[in-house]
């Protein structure tokens, strides 16, 4: 389907902006007067590097990669929390603070695309700057202190370039795959279809998505959509709409509880309980996922090798969720395994990651240390053919 759909009704505390939809006008960037990069050759070279940045509602992260088999090779990255989204629940923009301090992390991207010679990148910006009535503004602002050129998507486009990212996860026994991506400001679903693709086929097929998810029929396999949603609350600002409720339990509670009853838009939500079964997989992708991951493995210093592809019982998530319920807001803040920059934001992924695995109650979830940039990485080298068995 290629639909976005939002929660009915006004929640508790949210502004009354009216949220954007799959149907409002995109805000184009600017074009920079001097192109950060030269004229782009007609034929790329697999030599070449590659950029994406994600500006979310939290963070901006980038990375700088290299295609190497089928595969990227990351080269430089950069992630920090700018926040950029503070505030925006209530006043429906993006404060003079929050610009600031984006802007300085983007002036740190700027140097390092500069010192590696990117040449072919795509920078994006997503729910934050779809929801801010001055989202045009700070695009300007951008452009005009960085020379860089923000691209605001679509939701559609942010859900699938999170499957792509996810592929090679996905066993050769799936038939049924929800993709979940929990960023800053929104939560994305995605429920793939695969049982009519050959085993040895699917990776691609997912891969494929790239190009949309009601893309015609090809002489490809083809990986079907069921359904997707994208849900206006990720762990900012799910964690505003209860930021008055003081006790942390129950603010935890009202807070997966609510994000439940959005599910319902979700097609599959229906027959959730005849989905446990046998070739059945679910993918979760955001730092709530991993940050779970690394504390369930008891990692005081964060290792990607450890944490991407692992598979965790949903038993052992509640196990890591009731710790930090035990441990309250002050322990949680102390924990090393969290992190200063996740502790503020983990119980309410906490909260959005029970939500689901209420919803669809299985044995394992895999753990994806990989999402939006990696997916925009994989899409620009997949159309470029630079990857061996490309273009996907």
């Amino acid at each position: 389907m290629g639909r976005r759909r939002r929660p009915r009704g006004k929640p508790k505390g949210a502004s009354t902006q009216t949220p954007s939809t799959g149907n409002s006008p995109r805000i184009a960037a600017v074009p920079p007067a001097r192109p950060l990069a030269p004229a782009l050759s007609a034929q790329p070279d697999p030599a070449d590097l590659y950029a994406a940045l994600d500006l979310g509602t939290n963070s901006c992260r980038m990375l700088i990669a290299q295609p190497k088999g089928n595969h990227l090779h990351v080269v430089d990255s950069f992630s920090k929390s700018v926040q950029l989204g503070l505030g925006l629940e209530s006043s429906g923009r993006l404060s003079r603070q929050s610009m600031a301090r984006t802007v300085s992390a983007l002036k740190i991207c700027k140097r390092k695309l500069q010192r590696r010679d990117v040449k072919r990148m795509r920078l994006v910006a997503t729910e934050a700057c779809r929801r801010a009535s001055n989202a045009a503004e700070f695009i300007a602002v951008v452009h005009r202190e960085t020379g860089l050129a923000l691209e605001i998507i679509e939701p559609e486009e942010e859900a699938r370039l999170a499957v792509v990212a996810c592929a090679p996860l996905v066993s050769a026994r799936t038939e049924q795959l929800l993709v979940v991506d929990i960023g800053g400001g929104s939560t994305e679903l995605v429920w793939i279809d695969l049982s009519r693709v050959p085993h040895v086929e699917r990776p691609r097929a997912i891969m494929r998505l790239h190009q949309g998810f009601d893309h015609s029929d090809t002489v490809f396999p083809k990986a079907k959509v069921v359904d997707w949603i994208s849900i206006p609350l990720g762990v900012a600002t799910l964690k505003d709409q209860y930021r008055d409720v003081t006790d942390d339990g129950a603010r935890f509670a009202l807070m997966s509880w609510y994000f439940e009853e959005q599910l319902a838009q979700f097609s599959p939500y229906d027959d959730a309980a005849d989905q446990a079964r046998e070739g059945f997989q679910i993918i979760g992708t955001s730092g709530t996922v991993t940050t779970v991951a690394a504390s369930h493995l008891g990692l005081r210093r964060y290792d990607r090798n450890k944490v991407d592809g692992l598979r965790m019982t949903s038993d052992q998530i509640d196990t890591v969720v009731q710790d930090y319920l035990t441990l309250g807001p002050a322990g949680r803040r102390r924990d090393p395994r969290i992190g200063r920059d996740r502790q503020a934001l983990i119980m309410s992924g906490a909260a959005i990651l029970q939500a689901l695995l209420r919803a669809w109650p299985t044995d394992r979830l895999s753990v994806a240390d990989r999402g939006l940039r990696e997916g925009l990485l994989y899409a620009q080298m997949s159309s470029d053919g630079v990857l061996e068995d490309g273009p996907f």
